[in-house]
């Protein structure tokens, strides 16, 4: 009877180890797949790119550029939650000179709306 207890007692060791081994693992492929996803969205800045079938045609959406790099040389895309929602060729850039006239046209317009009109 005793040899039956220290078999389930050591099983039920074994069987613990496991779960957690097991939970591990899955913690850091959880994390590995985390970091492997910001890097990708971090290499052109895209967050979503859905191209419509047969076509150079895209759904794209990106963060905007950060308004204190608007009229900089080496613009930087914002980390707010500025995004840009865009309708066009697959092959534009967050960082392109048409974004960066775009959103200071936009900035100007936005600049006149609040303050301008009082």
């Amino acid at each position: 009877m005793a040899l039956a207890i220290f078999a389930v007692m050591t099983e039920r060791r074994e069987v613990r180890k496991m779960k957690i081994a097991t939970s591990l693992l899955a913690a850091l492929l959880f994390t590995g797949a985390l970091g492997a996803l910001n890097n990708a969205i971090a290499e052109d800045g895209i967050l979503q790119k859905d191209q419509f079938a047969g076509t150079n045609y895209c759904h794209l959406k990106f963060p905007a550029i950060a308004q204190h790099t608007l009229g900089n040389d080496q613009p930087a895309l914002s980390s707010k939650d500025d995004v840009i929602d865009f309708y066009g060729p697959c092959d534009e850039n967050p960082l392109g000179q048409d974004q960066m006239q775009t959103q200071r046209l936009e900035e100007q317009q936005r600049w006149e709306r609040e303050y301008e009109s009082e």
